[in-house]
This record gives C-alpha cells, sequence and structure tokens, in this order.
C-alpha cells in the first residue's frame, strides 16, 4: 500500500477542519447558503401571508355614502370584483374589476337624521348622486392609504419575525409594495363602471330587481356610474324604509315582458313560482319551450288546469315528454296559444311562430330520430317562417323544444327560443339570429334527485322593445332546487344596447349581432 506523503495529509487534515477567524479558540463554522429559487418562493410566502394578515387588521375603513353607514375592505380574491354586503336582505355583487382582491362594501345601518332628511326634503334626492360620488371616492382614497400601510407594515412585520433581520424584512415590505400597486394598476386598467347595469343578486335581493332600475332606462343612460350608483343608493334607502315587504318591481311601460319557462316535468311548484314571476315582473306573455309533462298521459292532464289562472297569456309547444293528448287539452284551455307546424300568432304585440318536437320519448313503440328528426321540424319552421316574411308578416320570436331544432332558423328571424338541456344558455348564432335556451323551470321534475346536488330551478324575464319587439336585456333568476331554498337574479343586456352602441336592425331583416 503506497504512503501517502506528509505534506499532502496535513492538506487533508487542513480541509476537515473547520475554517477559523479571530482569536484563538473561537471557531465559525460555515453553513451552506439556500438555493436562490427556494430563497425567493420564502419570500413571497411572507409577503403574502404578511399582507393578507394587515388587511384583516386593518384594511378597511368605516364611511358615510348618502344616508348610509358603511364598511369598506379590500380582501384578497382569484377573481375582483365588488361584493356589496346588505345586511339581512342579501348581497349584490358586481364584475367591476380583475385583480387579485376584491371590495367588500357592507351596509351597516341608515342613518335615522341623514335619512329623515331626505325624507323631510325629497328635493335633496337631486343632489343624492353628485354626494354619493364624493363620498365614494373619499372612502375609496382612504381605503387605498390605509390598505397601503397595512400591506407593508404586515410583509414587513412577518419578514422580521421570520428572518429576524432588518434587510429581508426591508425587502419583504418593498416586495409587499410592489405587488399591492401591481394589483392597483391592474384594477384601474380593467376597471368596468358598466357593471353595476349587471348585478347578480343573492338572498331575498333576488325579489328586487328594480334595485338597478328597468331595461330601458338602463340602456338609455349614458352618465351610467354615477346615475346607477345613485339609484342604487337610493332604492337601498326605500327598502328599508318600507320593511314589512319588498318592492315591486316597476319596469318601463314601453318595454314588453316575455317569461321564459320550459321542462318543467310535472313540479307542481313551478305553478306558484311562474304566478309569483308573472305579477312581480308585471309579464305580458309566458313562453312555455316544452316537456311540461313527464309522459303525456291523459291522467296527468289536469297538471295543467292552473294554466289559465297564471295571469298572462300562455304561449306552448309540445316536447318529447308532451303528447298528443296533452297538446289537444292544452288547445282546449282558456288563454293558452299553442305553436305547432309553423303557424303564427300574435300575443301581446308580439308575434310567435313555433312548431312541436316531431320526437315523443315516453312511448317505447317510436323510435327516436335524434338530431336528424329535429332538423327536418327546423327546416320546416324555417320555410314558414320565411313564408311569414314574404306575406308582410315577419316573426319576431320562433319556439321549438331541442336546440337542433331551433338552429335551422338561423337568419330567418331575430330571436328563437328553446329548451330540453336544462340548463340556460345565450349566444348569437352565424347568420344573426339570437337563441335562448331555457334551464328546467322545473328543476328537472323527479329526476331532481337522482344526482348528488338538486337541479336548480331556472326561468328568464326577457325585456323587448316595443317598436321593434327586439330583446333588449334578460334577467336570468336561478331558485335552489328541492329542498334548497337559495335565490339569484343576473340581470344581462345584449351588446348592441349597451350605453353608446350602435342600435339594432330592424326585426324584418335580422343581421349578424355581437355575441351576448
Amino acid at each position: 500500500m503506497a504512503r501517502v506523503p506528509v505534506a499532502a495529509r496535513n492538506r487533508m487534515t487542513a480541509l476537515r477542519k473547520p475554517r477559523t477567524t479571530g482569536k484563538a479558540g473561537r471557531t465559525l463554522t460555515l453553513t451552506p447558503r439556500p438555493h436562490p429559487l427556494a430563497h425567493a418562493g420564502g419570500l413571497v410566502a411572507v409577503v403574502l401571508l404578511g399582507a393578507w394578515l394587515g388587511l384583516l387588521i386593518v384594511g378597511n375603513v368605516r364611511v358615510p355614502v348618502g344616508p348610509m353607514d358603511t364598511t369598506m375592505t379590500l380582501r384578497p380574491s382569484l377573481t375582483g370584483g365588488t361584493k356589496i354586503n346588505v345586511s339581512p336582505l342579501g348581497a349584490l355583487h358586481l364584475n367591476s374589476h380583475v385583480a387579485p382582491v376584491r371590495l367588500d362594501v357592507n351596509v351597516d345601518q341608515l342613518d335615522p337624521t341623514r335619512s329623515q332628511a331626505l325624507v323631510d326634503h325629497p328635493e335633496r334626492l337631486a343632489g343624492l348622486q353628485d354626494e354619493v360620488t364624493r363620498d365614494v371616492e373619499h372612502g375609496t382614497l382612504d381605503l387605498a392609504l390605509r390598505s397601503c400601510a397595512a400591506v407593508v407594515t404586515g410583509a414587513t412585520a412577518l419578514g422580521l419575525a421570520v428572518y429576524r433581520r432588518p434587510r429581508p424584512a426591508l425587502a419583504a415590505g418593498g416586495l409587499a409594495l410592489t405587488l399591492l400597486a401591481a394589483s392597483g394598476a391592474t384594477a384601474y386598467a380593467t376597471w368596468n363602471p358598466k357593471s353595476v347595469l349587471e348585478p347578480r343578486f343573492s338572498g331575498l335581493l333576488s325579489s328586487a330587481p328594480s334595485l338597478v332600475g328597468n331595461a330601458r332606462s338602463i340602456v338609455t343612460e349614458f352618465d351610467v356610474y354615477q346615475k346607477e350608483l345613485a339609484r342604487l343608493v337610493t332604492n337601498v334607502t326605500k327598502l328599508y324604509d318600507v320593511t314589512s315587504t319588498l318592492p315591486a318591481y316597476r319596469p318601463d311601460p314601453t318595454t314588453i315582458r316575455v317569461l321564459h319557462v320550459s321542462d318543467i316535468h310535472l313540479n307542481p311548484a313551478s305553478w306558484k313560482i311562474i304566478g309569483s314571476l308573472v305579477q312581480q315582473y308585471d309579464v305580458n306573455v309566458i313562453v312555455d319551450s316544452g316537456d311540461t309533462m313527464d309522459h303525456g298521459t291523459a291522467a296527468e292532464n289536469g297538471f295543467l288546469d292552473p294554466i289559465p289562472d297564471l295571469g298572462a297569456p300562455y304561449v306552448w309547444v309540445r316536447g318529447n315528454h308532451d303528447s298528443a293528448l296533452t297538446q289537444r287539452y292544452l288547445q282546449g284551455l282558456k288563454n293558452v296559444h299553442v305553436l305547432d307546424d309553423g303557424h303564427a300568432v300574435t300575443v301581446a304585440g308580439v308575434r310567435f311562430a313555433g312548431i312541436g318536437d316531431p320526437q315523443y320519448t315516453p312511448d317505447r313503440s317510436t323510435v327516436p330520430g335524434g338530431d336528424a328528426a329535429n332538423e327536418l321540424a327546423g327546416l320546416r319552421l324555417a320555410s314558414a317562417l320565411r313564408d311569414q316574411k314574404a306575406a308582410g308578416t315577419p316573426v319576431d320570436i320562433a319556439v321549438a323544444h331541442e336546440p337542433a331544432a331551433a338552429r335551422r332558423t338561423d337568419g330567418e328571424v331575430p330571436l328563437v327560443l328553446a329548451g330540453h338541456i336544462h340548463h340556460e344558455d345565450m349566444e348569437v348564432m352565424e347568420h344573426g339570429t339570437r337563441l335562448r335556451v331555457e334551464g328546467s323551470t322545473g328543476g328537472s321534475g323527479l329526476r331532481a334527485v337522482e344526482g348528488k346536488h338538486p337541479d336548480p330551478i331556472e326561468a328568464s324575464i326577457l325585456y323587448l322593445d316595443r317598436d321593434t319587439r327586439r330583446l333588449q336585456a334578460w334577467d336570468e333568476i336561478r331558485l335552489g332546487g328541492l329542498g334548497l331554498t337559495t335565490a339569484e337574479v343576473s340581470r344581462h343586456l345584449v351588446q348592441e344596447n349597451q350605453p353608446g352602441a350602435t342600435p339594432s336592425p330592424s326585426p324584418s331583416s335580422p343581421s349578424p349581432s355581437p355575441s351576448p
């Protein structure tokens, strides 16, 4: 075995010994530095946690907004937006911005002195929008400064607690300030003041869509943010003032209101819901796009008897669960208009045409034809629509049960309604016809108990211009399924009716429209 030279052994021994510096006997052991990516990840985690804790502790301000006392708070969020909590009535959700922070506005209480002043001096309502705007601007600025201080302080304090050195703590505070500035810039760049036009209601507020005004006023208001915000505050004041009942919806008298329902599937609760919506929204006509029954037997016909008492004319097309017996029974009911074979009828100033589903699913002796059968029915309906147009009596709304049939009317009518798939959808097809597919107004009937979660009860209010009969806006109404008590209303505007947009063409010459 070869001997290692003495000099080499001494160098190896020296390498194994810890390095020393300074006075004799004092040894400093060098520890390996962490990987740069791990260090950066840890710093970001400290910054985010510290900023979140800072916002939780001090990131809110109490702001008087008109006659109300509110609390404004910034919260971390993946989607951003604004949430207005009106306890105990519910909340309004606005897609106001896209950023990793959400603005929460809690309406704490009405100030009795300021509220009484509005009652005693109603002329002050004229200046309320300017007052509200100033209050919101001051509150938002105060909240921004306070949140900035809270985020930086929280990140710096947590950085000092974790790293125990001032330099990384200050780096954490600086990074928090940078992230907050980037979030603010993102929110500013994506700020959408028109979001107040399309709120999503939850809780009891879903029964009060008048909080944002009617479809006609929304379309014609150009100074959107200030005026609609003032309208919101004013109506919330009225809502609190009348604590026994929610305010009724007061639509513009020139707007035609169409209630679209579908796929009731023998759910008796649907009639009470439909009757309530007819009364609340002052509905002019109800359109049912089929599958009112489940098996289409004569024994089920008694289920249809409440229809004449719903408070509005009822337009109906046959679905694949509705039999010829069902159709004949409905034809004998007062105030019911059955559509089939493309025949047209004018109800409440709107001209409808439709065709029944060519298939009857419960009858096992009938071989279903699938989409091909429905597409053929859709072609027949499209041909009838062309004939009506040539005769100088163009149809405003076409109705079919299955979307496959409804799609064949593209370019022949401004709006076509369908159902069948048990979830709602809205699209503008290639040649300009807008297709509205309704969800199940019966919550899928007894099928609601088959899945893990009950299917929701869905319906829509369609707002039509009385002169052109074109769709101006629609409210999507969604109620919790079997055994649930949630409620939600979402307001939507067609893009061509957004403030400042080019008006829609007349229904007699439909042209491609923007997507919903």
